[in-house]
């Protein structure tokens, strides 16, 4: 199975929308994982138009028409149990203290940072895609893909940045 993994979209603003390249990447998908700050239901719908089912949770920047959003999830797929959240605090102990706030899981998807980040330590994953639309002072527009196959997943980053 194949999942797109998205965080801090932070749209609509401006002329910003999601790059092309992230819209296929998104199409493609089994599943798409928004880990918040899309910032209106206007924008989710326009996620789940693109067709693949899409999970999400609530960001800090997350308008009150997204509060259905829960804070956290867990999804299962294919034998994997993926949490996520928005904002998975310090970098200073993260891995430890995501796997003891969700002990069941395989893996921690998150982001409020827009700092791509990948950390695994005995098959407990930790991943934060970046952002596709607001890289802040990171140097390219990124997001994730996981691949999920009986039991197993590895992630990975895209570079999306917007074709000029």
């Amino acid at each position: 199975m194949r999942v797109a993994v998205i965080s801090d979209t932070h749209l609509p603003r401006g002329q910003r929308r999601l790059p092309d390249l992230c819209v296929e990447e998104l199409r493609r998908a089994d599943l798409i994982l928004h880990a918040g700050d899309v910032a209106t239901a206007e924008v989710l719908a326009e996620i789940e138009a693109i067709g693949p089912p899409v999970r999400a949770v609530r960001g800090n920047v997350d308008r009150d028409d997204l509060a259905h959003l829960p804070e956290a999830l867990s999804v299962d797929i294919d034998g994997v149990t993926v949490a996520m959240l928005h904002d998975a605090g310090p970098a200073k102990g993260r891995l430890d203290r995501l796997r003891a706030r969700f002990p069941d899981a395989d893996a921690v998807v998150f982001g409020h940072s827009h700092i791509p980040l990948h950390e695994e330590r005995d098959g407990f994953h930790i991943f934060n895609p970046g952002s596709p639309t607001d890289r802040r002072r990171q140097p390219r527009h990124t997001m994730g893909v996981a691949e999920v196959s009986r039991g197993t997943v590895a992630f990975r980053h895209l570079v999306v940045d917007p074709r000029p």
